[in-house]
């Protein structure tokens, strides 16, 4: 009897399953329509081009108008560091809207050291990593997406 039981239960879950699919309340990755997956996406600026990080701010933006509630982290080392340089930075209160829209700004301290940069002249609204680079794989490797940023 609970083998029939069983069998039968598993019948309606693959029947169940069958019709969301053939309806179309289900997605092609598996998500009931209507849905939203959460977005998780690193992005790695590492260009010092006040163009590519007024470009980059328009880009956030963009995401955050079409799917809200993405996690973002910027990932800011190497000439990219003086996106978060106070006096060098030239999209400074759009970080600060962003970050109201839980974006994180984040410098590397690696290159902080390498370009004598202290933490006093990074932008009061940005965090700090050791290491740019090891927070990026870190983050691929909880399953965030990886945009390299700039032209």
């Amino acid at each position: 009897m609970k083998k029939i039981f069983l069998a039968l239960m598993v019948l309606a879950a693959v029947n169940t399953a069958a019709i969301q699919k053939v309806t179309g309340q289900v997605t092609a990755n598996g998500l009931a329509s209507g849905e939203i997956k959460q977005h998780k996406i690193i992005f790695q600026l590492s260009i010092d081009d006040s163009l590519a990080h007024k470009a980059l701010m328009k880009q956030l933006n963009n995401i955050t108008t079409v799917a809200p509630g993405t996690k973002i982290e910027v990932v800011c080392h190497g000439p990219g560091l003086n996106m978060l340089v106070t006096g060098k930075t030239v999209v400074h209160e759009k970080i600060i809207q962003l970050i109201k829209k839980d974006i994180v700004f984040v410098a590397c301290e690696f290159s902080m050291s390498e370009r004598n940069v202290p933490k006093e002249k990074i932008i009061p609204e940005a965090g700090f990593v050791k290491a740019g680079i090891v927070e990026i794989v870190t983050r691929q490797e909880q399953g965030w997406s990886y945009i390299k940023s700039g032209f």
